[in-house]
């Protein structure tokens, strides 16, 4: 029997394996395969070409991970995704929600155009143009986050405190994303990372940084936290500005406590955050993408809120 759901990931990644369990846990073996074998082919009745599907067209398809490549590739992966929506496959994450947030200033224009609040922002590809940037901001008492476009996992941070800790505009592929730096009141750095799935938010923690950067990758500490309601609404609301059907989004408060939108991540992980909650959080991914893409499925094992964080 062909597989009615396809899960995109690389097989040996522990979220792919927590993803695959919620599967099996409800009686479904999704096909696994990377979006890097996959493509396009005039041969196939649905004109892709996805290993071990053929002709055949899945219910739904589930996005853990888009490789890294050329620009080229990249397009090409992202092709397939908007290939299986336009030929009536659910996708969860779908390429444009994943477009808007890979693209950290697409993020920013869309956070924006919904009203919802985030840290001063600019984004351009003139080295001369970034550098006035920064002699302003800096005249103003500000510092700047410099970050990478299209980083994850606070790889490649710069924090901008004099001009020459910009960077050459081939160490950032000659585009320039720069964020207001926001000091925290009490010399201690922290964010919030709250993990949205289906219009409800499903575990949240605090990351302590060591240092200025918060991501857990880079060392900072997990500590589970239930948001407020006006956290909960903007990290809702800014998954909900991307067309994210899944997302991690997180926030940060300035000095007077005022909560500001950082990133809305499409395919975040969640290893770090499940350290620190009961909530089976690929449940509370699988559960619903089963209900939109095959309808009503059985949840008794699913989660219900953050219990226990």
């Amino acid at each position: 029997m062909a597989a009615e759901i396809v899960l995109f990931c690389e097989r040996k990644k522990w979220h792919g394996r927590s993803i695959s369990r919620a599967f099996r846990t409800r009686g479904i073996r999704p096909l696994t395969v990377s979006l890097a074998s996959c493509g396009f082919s005039t041969e196939t009745k649905t004109g892709l070409a996805i290993p071990g599907l053929g002709d055949h067209l899945p219910k739904g398809a589930l996005v853990l991970f888009v490789p890294g490549g050329s620009f080229e590739q990249v397009t090409t992966y992202l092709g397939v995704l908007h290939g299986l929506r336009e030929l009536g496959v659910t996708v969860w994450n779908d390429a444009r929600a994943i477009e808007r947030c890979v693209d950290k200033s697409t993020t920013t224009f869309f956070l924006q155009r919904a009203g919802i609040p985030t840290p001063w922002t600019w984004t351009g590809t003139s080295l001369e143009a970034a550098l006035d940037i920064v002699r302003s901001k800096l005249a103003q008492g500000c510092k700047l986050v410099q970050k990478p476009l299209f980083g994850a996992q606070g790889e490649g941070l710069r924090l901008i405190s004099a001009l020459r800790d910009l960077a050459l505009p081939e160490e950032v592929s000659g585009a320039y994303y720069l964020q207001e730096f926001i000091p925290p009141a009490d010399g201690l750095h922290r964010d919030w990372r709250i993990f949205v799935s289906a219009g409800r938010v499903v575990a949240s923690m605090i990351r302590h940084g060591a240092g200025w950067v918060t991501n857990i990758k880079q060392g900072a500490r997990a500590e589970a936290a239930i948001p407020s309601l006006e956290l909960a609404d903007l990290a809702l609301r800014a998954a909900s500005c991307v067309g994210a059907d899944y997302a991690g989004v997180d926030i940060i408060q300035d000095r007077s406590g005022a909560p500001l939108v950082l990133e809305v991540n499409s395919m975040p992980a969640w290893q770090g955050l499940q350290r620190v909650t009961r909530t089976r959080i690929a449940d509370s991914i699988v559960a619903p993408f089963l209900d939109a893409c095959l309808g009503r499925t059985e949840q008794a094992s699913a989660p219900q809120g953050q219990e226990g964080a």
